[in-house]
């Protein structure tokens, strides 16, 4: 007698596997026909997987760009040029200066469209001047139905988002980064440092340093899932529920 792992919908291994290698198949497709690409490129296990992606099909015709800005956290910075290394990718790191834009300052609730401006209109000017086809983000299938100012931007100046558009999830994103190597296939979501600061609280590159130092501090003491809130005078630490 044998068996055979299901999921809830009924599906073997198998066909779950299957229906991933094909997923990972349009990709390597979808980029290939766009046929040279710069790569918004974070860190985070989406961009990563991307610029993995879109080097090995691409080649030299494939570039990932990281922005630099105090929003930015010294540990993605690292992430990211680790990752770069270890797969040899072509990558450059931009500053970016959305921090001294009012409105962004200003921290209203669609904050994030003025830095994704700010971003998107730099790296279609790079992708311009140098001939690439393309920007692309790490956006996937999973990010559809969330609020996200940033994409309105992204539509904006016309960025393309090869993994939603083959329809890859976060978890599927991750299984597919792992079978490729990546070390931090595993690593937990998080979001810029501006995050931190409560909505119309003004956003101040002194607040960015000091969530950023607390947070390294949390991360040395071996806590990965945490974020510190900047509430003025009181910082609110959130940990991963296993954490606790």
């Amino acid at each position: 007698m044998t068996t055979a792992a299901v999921d809830g919908r009924g599906r073997g291994r198998g066909q779950l596997n299957k229906a991933l290698t094909d997923k990972a198949a349009a990709l390597d497709a979808r980029l290939q026909a766009l046929g040279s690409v710069l790569v918004a490129y974070s860190g985070g296990v989406d961009s990563a997987f991307l610029g993995i992606t879109a080097a090995r099909v691409l080649g030299d015709r494939s570039i990932c760009i990281t922005a630099d800005s105090p929003s930015y956290p010294d540990h993605h910075r690292d992430l990211a040029i680790g990752t770069a290394r270890a797969f040899h990718l072509r990558h450059e790191m931009v500053p970016t200066s959305e921090v001294n834009n009012p409105e962004y300052r200003a921290n209203p609730a669609n904050r994030c469209y003025y830095c994704k401006h700010e971003l998107y209109t730099q790296l279609t000017a790079i992708a311009k001047a140098r001939g690439f086809a393309a920007v692309v983000d790490g956006s996937n299938a999973d990010d559809r139905g969330d609020y996200r100012p940033g994409r309105q931007a992204a539509r904006e100046f016309g960025v393309l988002s090869p993994l939603d558009d083959v329809g890859l999830t976060k978890a599927e994103i991750r299984e597919l980064a792992r079978r490729a190597g990546l070390s931090t296939w595993d690593e937990p979501a998080s979001a810029c440092l501006s995050s931190r600061i409560p909505y119309h609280s003004e956003v101040t590159e002194e607040k960015l340093r000091t969530i950023d130092a607390a947070e390294r501090v949390l991360r040395d003491l071996g806590f990965r899932i945490c974020r510190v809130r900047h509430h003025d005078t009181i910082a609110r630490l959130e940990l991963g529920r296993d954490e606790i």
